[in-house]
């Protein structure tokens, strides 16, 4: 017995490297080698340095715009689902890691048998008879079902539950550099809008004088009802600017408050977007499409799809052999006393096998939807792949033209300023009609406005490159691999 126990071991020994899963290749020519380049793709900045290395930190230059990052990564509920669901998958790897080991159990039972002899030897309770008591202790340990592991079914599952494991950590680094993303659009919108907020009241007082001055100058027969009208018209402009804006402040301390998880400080929040830069400018234009694999969302997909591979092996093992293993040892004896007394070792062991011969199609069902599962997998990286290449190529593009778009918008907003008070005294020396002087108070404040509106798009842009690229990556994957959070 025991010699057949060790040659069946030792034939799943050699057996256990048998794996059934199809050999993982990586999908290749979802997108061009290089990023777009030429045209409105900005030339190669030969100072810029790796994005990936430049930690949110050193990146963003304002320090109350640094400390809403950080609030937000301590406090933002979706980071925190994030941190729950990679616990989770952790978990599940245990349970289905513990498949490839046996579950040992103890036990121990008593029996109390009477038995009552007639005085012949026959069995019965009569005068003469004889009583019996019999007590049968039994300690032991052991085993049960345990399935050797020839296919590598429960390897493959296993392989799976780990991959999972990666792909939500990934998915734990894309929620934080995403974050970090949109706290700081928020916030630069805020500030967008605080500026435009501060334009707005500015102008509505030089409108407010012009109202005034046509006013009198209607009431003495000097200007017309005309006059008054259309300098009404531009004051309710400003009126109705400065409400939408009041309102859409509001809205944006809202959003940017549901980011960060809390009520962000007054003193955080920007009172303007002016000129001064409010991230680094360096960012590389002239980077492989390489880069994008590194991207967290990308690596998710990723591991989703060498799991789907696992999952293939486990559904063609189901169509080979089970063999499960039950073995106990233990003591038995007749007396307490004399349970762990020598001669009174037992053991047993208890082979199986289990032959799949005809299930209804289930097997063939099972591998047939791992299958599918994988092609769909193989689209689904191919697709984050192509929407990350899409959102560098964009947000490149827009970067190529942004700076000729702000200083076009500079110097047109400080052209019409002049134009405006140029306009203005010669209205009041008599040279121009009021309708030239409106007319160019008018286009100052649109002026103004757009490039408030394009100084926006240029820090976003900065903002949305820098989260395309990877921004930070190193820093998130070197905090992942030392076992720390991130540095906030």
């Amino acid at each position: 017995m025991k010699k057949s126990l060790i040659a069946l071991i030792t034939g799943t020994t050699m057996l256990a490297g048998c794996n059934l899963a199809p050999r993982y290749e990586r999908p290749v020519g979802a997108v061009p080698v290089t990023l777009p380049q030429g045209g409105v793709y900005p030339a190669a900045a030969t100072d810029a340095v790796d994005v990936s290395r430049i930690g949110w930190r050193d990146f963003f230059l304002d320090p109350r715009l640094r400390q809403v990052i950080e609030t937000g990564l301590a406090n933002n509920r979706d980071l925190r689902v994030a941190a729950a669901n990679v616990l989770q998958a952790r978990s599940q790897l245990k349970v289905q890691r513990s498949q490839l080991f046996p579950t040992v159990n103890a036990g121990g039972t008593a029996t109390y048998t009477n038995n009552i002899m007639g005085a012949a030897g026959g069995a019965g309770g009569g005068a003469g008879s004889v009583s019996s008591d019999l007590e049968i202790y039994q300690a032991t340990a052991g085993i049960s079902a345990f399935e050797l592991d020839l296919f590598g079914r429960i390897r493959n599952l296993t392989r799976a539950a780990q991959e999972q494991v990666f792909a939500s950590e990934e998915a734990q680094r894309s929620a934080r550099i995403s974050l970090i993303a949109e706290i700081a659009t928020a916030w630069l919108t805020l500030a967008s809008d605080n500026e435009q907020l501060r334009l707005s009241r500015e102008t509505l007082k030089t409108f407010e004088d012009t109202l005034r001055l046509t006013k009198e100058q209607f009431r003495i027969g000097v200007g017309s009802e005309l006059e008054v009208r259309q300098a009404d018209t531009n004051y309710q402009n400003a009126v109705n600017d400065i409400a939408t804006l009041e309102a859409s402040v509001a809205l944006d301390q809202n959003a940017l408050n549901l980011l960060v998880g809390t009520t962000v400080p007054q003193e955080q929040l920007p009172t303007g977007l002016t000129a001064d830069a409010k991230t680094r400018d360096a960012l590389p234009s002239d980077v492989s499409s390489e880069v994008l694999l590194r991207r967290p969302d990308v690596l998710r997909a990723e591991h989703l799809l060498i799991a789907e591979n696992a999952n293939i092996g486990a559904a063609r093992a189901a169509f080979f052999p089970t063999i499960s293993l039950t073995g106990t040892v233990g003591t038995l004896s007749t007396a307490l006393s004399g349970l762990f007394k020598s001669g009174s070792y037992t053991y047993n062991a208890s082979p199986g096998l289990s032959l799949p011969l005809f299930d209804g199609g289930q097997r063939s069902g099972n591998l047939a939807y791992a299958k599918a599962s994988q092609q769909a997998a193989v689209a689904t990286y191919e697709k984050a792949i192509q929407t990350a290449f899409r959102e560098v190529a964009d947000a490149l593009a827009q970067r190529g033209k942004i700076d000729e778009r702000v200083e076009a918008q500079s110097n047109r907003a400080e052209s019409a300023r002049v134009a405006a008070r140029l306009s203005d005294a010669r209205f009041k020396a008599g040279v121009d009609s009021f309708l030239t002087s409106l007319d160019a108070q008018r286009t100052a404040y649109a002026a103004e406005q757009q490039l408030v509106t394009t100084r926006l798009v240029q820090a976003s842009n900065l903002v949305e490159l820098y989260r395309s690229l990877g921004g930070g990556l190193a820093e998130e994957q070197a905090a992942a691999t030392s076992g720390t959070t991130p540095k906030n």
